[in-house]
């Protein structure tokens, strides 16, 4: 498990992961612009991440974008309408951005 989930590749996440919290919470509204760049700056950073520790894998994607869905819900943000008023899929969120 260790080559598959690296402590540096673990620790890099969880950094970005709560930079991420930090910024959902830091959200003054959930306008859509504001939204959409809270995600563009987690998506990148993990791009980052993953770039550098050639880390995730199919379900870490997944997991990953759960979790940032989720956190967006948990703080208000109705995801599956942000999406549609964007022509996007729910699932769809970080695809603009997303490298992993």
């Amino acid at each position: 498990m260790a080559d598959l989930y690296p402590d540096e590749l673990l620790v890099a996440t969880d950094t970005v992961l709560d930079a991420f919290d930090a910024d959902v919470a830091g959200l003054d509204s959930a306008e859509d612009a504001n939204v959409f760049v809270v995600v563009e700056r987690v998506v990148l950073a993990l791009n980052a991440v993953d770039d550098t520790h050639c880390g995730y894998e199919t379900d870490e994607r997944e997991a990953l974008c759960d979790y940032i869905d989720t956190t967006l819900t948990e703080h208000g943000v109705d995801v599956a309408a942000l999406t549609a008023r964007h022509g996007l899929g729910r699932y769809e969120l970080t695809d603009k951005w997303r490298d992993w």
